[in-house]
C-alpha cells in the first residue's frame, strides 16, 4: 500500500537495531553509532527501534501542523551516514542554541544535527542535548 502523500515516510519497523548497525562499514562510525546506542537508550530510558531502512530511534511523539498534516516520529535518534553521523531531535529546545556552541565541531540543519565523529565533540555536551531534545518532544509538544 503506497503511503499517502501527507504521511511521513520514515516510519518504525521491526528491523534489527543490532543487525543495521553490525553493518555500518566504516569502523569509526560504526564503534561511534553503538556509542549512541548506549548514551541515547540510557537518558531515553527507551528501547531503540529502526525508523526507515536507516535511521536508529529513541521514543516517539505524535507531531499536527497548521496544514493539517501529522504524524508520528522518534523523539530522538541517529543514522551513521557515510559523510557524517546525523543526530535528530536534539535541537528543537530553546536551550539547545547555548549548548550547541559548546558542543565542539559539528554543522547543522533542517532539525538535523551532523558531527564526523564523536571525539570532536563534548560527550557530555551531547548527553545534554539528547536530555533536552527527548524532554522537549515528549513534554512540552503535549501541552501545546
Amino acid at each position: 500500500m503506497a503511503a499517502h502523500k501527507d504521511q511521513n515516510k520514515t516510519q518504525p519497523t521491526e528491523a534489527s537495531v543490532g543487525a543495521f548497525l553490525a553493518a555500518v562499514e566504516h569502523p569509526v562510525r560504526r564503534a561511534d553509532a553503538y556509542r549512541l546506542l548506549d548514551l541515547m537508550s540510557g537518558i531515553t530510558g527507551e528501547p531503540a527501534q529502526m525508523w526507515g531502512p536507516t535511521i536508529v530511534g529513541f521514543g516517539r511523539y505524535h507531531y499536527k501542523y497548521a496544514t493539517g498534516r501529522e504524524g508520528d516520529a522518534a523523539a530522538v535518534g541517529f543514522s551513521p551516514r557515510k559523510g557524517s553521523l546525523s543526530l535528530y531531535g536534539l535541537t528543537y529546545g530553546q536551550e539547545s542554541a547555548a549548548l550547541l556552541g559548546r558542543l565542539g565541531k559539528h554543522k547543522t540543519g533542517a532539525g538535523c544535527l551532523y558531527v564526523n565523529k564523536l571525539d570532536d565533540v563534548d560527550e557530555a555536551v551531547l548527553a545534554e542535548l539528547v536530555r533536552l531534545g527527548y524532554r522537549h518532544v515528549t513534554t512540552a509538544l503535549h501541552q501545546a
